[in-house]
Parts: C-alpha cells; sequence; structure tokens
C-alpha cells in the first residue's frame, strides 16, 4: 500500500505533499482517500440504468485486462475487484463535502493520527513509500477513515492483490501492450464518453511528452520560444491591473459587505501575484534518464523523478515560483495557499485573446477569464484564506451571512440545469465555478467600460460594443459533448457544461437583457428579483 503510488497502482489511501494551510510557507503531508476505478461514487451506489450498465462493462474490462496479463480466474477475480471498489466508495465522501475547504482542514501531529487511526501499520507504510519522518499531517476526510481501513481486514487479500494487479496495469495500459492500450481506451473513453476512435499514437506521444508530470516544461520552454510573442505579456499584465481595479470598484460599492470585511478583501485584492504566460525559474529535469527505444522505461523515469521530488519537499520550505500549469496549456488557475492567479501562455491566443481584436472582444474573453480567477480568491472556498494564504475567518458573521444568500440563490438557479434527461447540475458542487464565472464576466465589463473611458463603443459588423462583449463569452465556450461524456462530467467536475456557463451567467446581468432586448416571453429570461450579482 505504501508504494502504491510509486509504482503507479492504487490503494484507498492517497498523498501529497502540499502547503499547509495555517503556514503556506512550509509543506505538509496531506492525507486523502480514493482508489477506485470509476469516476464517482455515484457509478457503484446509484442504480440508474446507465450506471448499471457501466458497472456491467467495468466487470468485463477488467476481466479482460487481467486476461491480456496472463492472470488466472480473471472472471472471478474482475467480480472482487468492483465488489471491493463499491465498498470503498461507500464511504467516500460526497462531491459537494469534498471541496469543503472547512471540512477537509484536519491537522493533527503524526502520534495523534496514529492513536485515533488503527488498523495499519502507519510507520510501515510510510517507510514503504520512502518517507522516514512524518510530525503532522492533514487528514482529509476523517470521517471516512476508521471504516476505510476496516476493509483491510474483512476483504481477503487476495482480493487486494486483485485489485492492486488491475489498477497497476490500467494506470501502466498507455505504455504496455497494444491490446491492453486498446482495452484501457475501450473502457474509459468509448464505454464512459462515447469516444469513437483513438487520436493517432503521435498525438497521444505529445501529450504525454508535454504533461505536467511528464516533460511539460521542457516541451514549454520551446513552446514559449517559437510561439509565444512577449507583446502578449505586455497587454496581458495591463488587463489584469485593470480587473484588479475593476474588482476594488466593486468591493467599495457593494452594500451587502461592512467595512470591517473589506479592509481585509482590500487587502487580500492587493496582494494577489499574477503569473503570466511563463515561469521565471524552469524545472530542472537533467535527473530523468530517458531511453529513445524505451517507453516504459522513461515513463517509470519520470514517474520515479517527480515522486521523489515531492518527497523531498517535506521538512522544506514552499517554493513560491513553481507552477502548477505548463506554459503551453490552454487553461487558467487561482492558488488559494500562495494568493496567486496564474495564465499560462497558451490560453493567450483566441478565442480567449487576440492582440488584434478590439477591446470588447478581449474583455468578454481573457478578462472574464481574469475575473474569474480573481473570483475564485472570494468564491464559497476561497473566501476561507487570508492574503497570505493562511486558512482563517476574516468575515463578519454578517457579512458570511450575506454572501451565502447570495451563493445559495445562485446554486439554486444551476440544480435546475437538466444538460441530459435525468441527470442535473449539481448547484453546491459547481458552485465556486459558477461564482467565478458570474463574477468574473461582471468585473470585465465593469473593467471594459472603464477602459472605454466615457465614450461610446464603436459598432463592428452591425454589432455594439456590449454585444460584441457578451457574444465573446460565448465563443469562449462553444463545445459539443456526447451524451456519456457530460453524464460523467456532472459527477467529477466542479464546472458547470459549456451551455451553463454562458446561459446561466449572461441571463443575471441586467446590461445582457439591454444589449440583445431580451424580453419576459424569451426562454433566458430572469425576472430581475432572482438575478443574482455578487461582485
Amino acid at each position: 500500500l505504501g508504494r502504491a503510488q510509486l509504482d503507479a497502482t492504487a490503494s484507498p489511501f492517497g498523498w501529497y505533499v502540499g502547503a499547509d494551510r495555517r503556514d503556506p510557507d512550509r509543506h505538509q503531508l496531506v492525507l486523502s482517500l480514493g482508489g477506485i476505478g470509476l469516476p464517482d461514487r455515484d457509478y457503484y451506489l446509484l442504480d440508474t440504468e446507465q450506471y448499471q450498465t457501466v458497472r456491467a462493462e467495468y466487470v468485463a474490462h477488467i476481466e479482460r485486462m487481467l486476461g491480456f496479463a496472463g492472470i488466472d480466474n480473471a472472471a472471478e477475480k474482475a467480480t472482487a475487484v468492483l465488489a471491493l471498489e463499491t465498498a470503498i466508495a461507500e464511504n467516500l465522501w460526497p462531491r459537494a463535502d469534498r471541496r469543503n475547504r472547512d471540512l477537509t482542514f484536519n491537522p493533527m501531529s503524526y502520534e495523534d493520527f496514529v492513536a485515533q487511526y488503527p488498523g495499519l501499520d502507519w510507520d510501515a507504510y510510510w517507510r514503504a513509500a520512502g518517507i522516514d519522518t512524518v510530525t503532522d499531517l492533514n487528514v482529509s476526510y476523517p470521517s471516512a477513515m476508521a471504516p476505510v481501513i476496516a476493509l483491510l481486514d474483512s476483504i481477503p487479500i487476495e482480493d487486494w492483490v486483485s485489485y492492486m494487479s488491475y489498477q497497476h496495469i490500467s494506470n501502466l495500459a498507455g505504455v504496455l501492450s497494444q491490446e491492453i492500450d486498446n482495452e484501457n481506451f475501450h473502457f474509459y473513453s468509448t464505454v464512459l464518453r462515447g469516444v469513437p476512435e483513438q487520436r493517432e499514437r503521435w498525438e497521444r506521444g505529445v501529450e504525454r511528452v508535454g504533461a505536467l508530470n511528464g516533460l511539460g516544461e521542457a516541451v514549454g520552454q520551446i513552446y514559449v520560444q517559437k510561439h509565444f510573442p512577449e507583446s502578449a505579456k505586455l497587454q496581458m499584465q495591463t488587463l489584469v491591473e485593470n480587473l484588479r481595479a475593476a474588482l476594488k470598484d466593486s468591493i467599495d460599492s457593494l452594500d451587502w459587505m461592512g467595512e470591517e470585511t473589506k479592509v481585509e478583501a482590500r487587502l487580500k485584492l492587493e496582494s494577489f501575484r499574477p503569473k503570466i504566460a511563463y515561469p521565471d525559474e524552469w524545472k530542472d529535469l537533467s535527473a530523468i534518464e530517458i531511453s529513445r527505444d524505451d517507453l516504459f522505461a522513461n515513463a517509470r523515469s519520470v514517474r520515479e523523478f517527480n515522486y521523489l521530488d515531492e518527497i523531498s519537499r517535506l521538512g522544506q520550505p514552499t517554493n513560491r515560483e513553481e507552477w502548477g500549469m505548463t506554459p503551453q496549456t490552454v487553461n487558467a488557475y487561482y492558488n488559494s495557499s500562495f494568493n496567486e492567479i496564474v495564465f499560462p501562455a497558451g490560453i493567450l491566443q483566441p478565442p480567449f485573446f487576440d492582440p488584434a481584436a478590439d477591446m470588447a472582444v478581449n474583455y468578454g474573453g481573457i478578462g472574464a477569464v481574469i475575473g474569474h480567477e480573481m473570483g475564485h480568491g472570494f468564491d464559497d472556498q476561497g473566501s476561507k484564506s487570508d492574503y497570505q494564504g493562511i486558512q482563517r475567518n476574516w468575515w463578519t458573521d454578517e457579512d458570511r451571512k450575506n454572501f451565502e444568500k447570495l451563493t445559495t440563490a445562485l446554486a439554486a438557479q444551476y440544480d435546475k440545469f437538466e444538460p441530459v434527461p435525468g441527470y442535473f447540475v449539481d448547484g453546491n458542487f459547481t458552485l465556486g465555478e459558477n461564482i467565478g464565472d458570474v463574477g468574473g464576466l461582471s468585473l470585465a465589463y465593469r473593467a471594459y467600460k472603464h477602459a472605454l473611458g466615457g465614450e461610446e463603443a464603436p459598432v463592428i459588423d452591425g454589432l455594439t460594443g456590449d454585444q460584441r462583449f457578451f457574444l465573446s463569452w460565448a465563443q469562449v465556450w462553444q463545445r459539443k459533448y456526447r451524451e456519456d461524456a457530460l453524464i460523467q462530467r456532472l459527477t467529477s467536475d466542479p464546472h458547470s457544461p459549456s451551455e451553463f456557463r454562458v446561459n446561466g451567467v449572461v441571463r443575471n446581468f441586467d446590461e445582457w437583457y439591454e444589449a440583445f432586448d431580451v424580453k419576459p416571453e424569451d426562454a433566458l429570461y430572469l425576472a430581475p428579483e432572482d438575478r443574482v450579482r455578487i461582485w
């Protein structure tokens, strides 16, 4: 169990080394639970026709994978693996609770941890993991620990061997035989997400090499040199500061937040650290041994490098110069521990950002993304950390109550969205991202109007500035889903489906109604008293 992560298999216990939420300048061991092969606990516990079909397919898939590896009695062992994973899933927390920073913050000394969770030789576990000394750790899901530990005794050791054997084969499928790789794709992509065929082999190779846990920063250096103009970074810096100013104006004008909380909010905003395009310090990957003719050995070499790098952080100060994404990634993130907003070079291109586009398009695209990431610092979970990244309550009780009244109303809006018959958006699970979307677009609109300096925006191609602003936001999220993939997303992704990242957001904006002359009889119309604007 202790070597599961190093050996590319799975166990119910997962861990990582992250910033201590009480002191973000130090590293802390964080212990989590998981180890299931399906996307979410719902796939094991709910008896919809869809999930029953997936479970039957999963058992058949496990049987084939074990058979390809030459393991006897594969059918019997596959059934045992599903039963074991179901037992784990029964103890996993609901997804909305898993993102709650209060519930998942349970720091304790190692002595208290060992005393509180007997049933496993934890000293031997950490030694097997290569960790000699544990002084303290954060237990993410404390109420689930004891019942999961009890499974080690109640489930036969033979079933644990079958489970870890399957997980090992599955995790390494991409570097094993063609039949194993094809079978892994069939289940995880075709059955679960409806994808009919694999991408070309060279595309998969590029993805593996360029991944964050691959050689991503080395690829990123080349990407930046060849494809990223420095002028885009300068434009982005200006946009970030304009959005920062818009959020300050918003905080100053809020009628639901008192001055005591506003002082802390302004301090947090002023302390936001933007990272744009690429790291100032590149990660040294020279210790990784790479062979031109041994993919399996290369994958193992990279995995061991990353693993040893992670455990070496224990006892060391955190490095605020590190990035959690590669430069070529089309994404962005907010890191609450460091109070930083990060925008890789990959997202600084159309449709998000175009140096040649007019202001309305860029503010409706990348401007709203900037506002979204800033908004995470003040969403239902990010708001629980202060300007230094320390998890503490800096809100007055009244202001928190006012905030939660608004967020409850927003969650209720999203709970009603039904992208697939019988499958709804989970308003609480997606709340943080929905706050980011609604708040981010609001801040981007405010910044856009300020950038116009009181002038009227030009009409371009028959569209006003406001129309182009909202259309830019819509174009950013154009996407077509397969139904199976959408169902999986609803249970495992805290982002709402793209349709609702657009239509679920703009219907809360008075300016959108005015821009497109939306009337009460129109499908997206929301009565003024039901519209939610937080920032």
